[in-house]
């Protein structure tokens, strides 16, 4: 592993919350998960439910409630969702441009970070493509897209991630 991957993570003295680059640009804050379903159909909730039970299967992850969207971070925040009245916006960070229908814009940040962008309606939406999807943005929360060629390996399944098709 490279030596940023092996470094303590950073602590903000105010918030407490603990980022992967020091002094990290952030918005302090104490935020409710419930607030985000608050008054919103439980599709909305089962949705965000199925996202949650196929990040655990790769591993620990922190979920962190912000004023507007949902984020999920092991060392460095892999992935978002926003909860809307009739669906969830989300997107996650991938090490590569995955060009494919279902997102709905990709955001290039740097060479490693690309933001996919995706809209799901049902926790059904929530199938193997988005399961890879998860599975590889998870790789970049551990950091590990710095230590070697791009590829999604579910670190605690140690076998490679099922691919993403169409």
């Amino acid at each position: 592993m490279n030596k940023r991957s092996q470094q303590s993570l950073w602590k903000c003295p105010q918030c407490k919350r603990r980022f992967a680059n020091r002094n990290q640009s952030h918005f302090c804050g104490k935020h409710v998960l419930e607030t985000h379903f608050r008054g919103k159909p439980k599709e909305i909730r089962d949705i965000y439910e199925a996202v949650l039970r196929a990040i655990r299967r790769c591993g620990p992850a922190t979920v962190l409630p912000e004023k507007t969207r949902i984020a999920f971070q092991v060392r460095m925040s892999f992935a978002q969702l926003t909860a809307r009245s009739k669906w969830i916006d989300g997107h996650v960070v991938l090490a590569r441009r995955l060009e494919q229908p279902r997102f709905r814009k990709i955001q290039t940040i740097s060479l490693r970070n690309h933001l996919h962008h995706f809209r799901l309606t049902s926790a059904k939406e929530v199938d193997e493509q988005v399961v890879g999807w998860l599975e590889e943005a998870y790789a970049v929360g551990e950091q590990r897209h710095l230590t070697q060629a791009p590829q999604r390996v579910c670190a605690r399944r140690n076998k490679p991630a099922r691919r993403s098709t169409r």
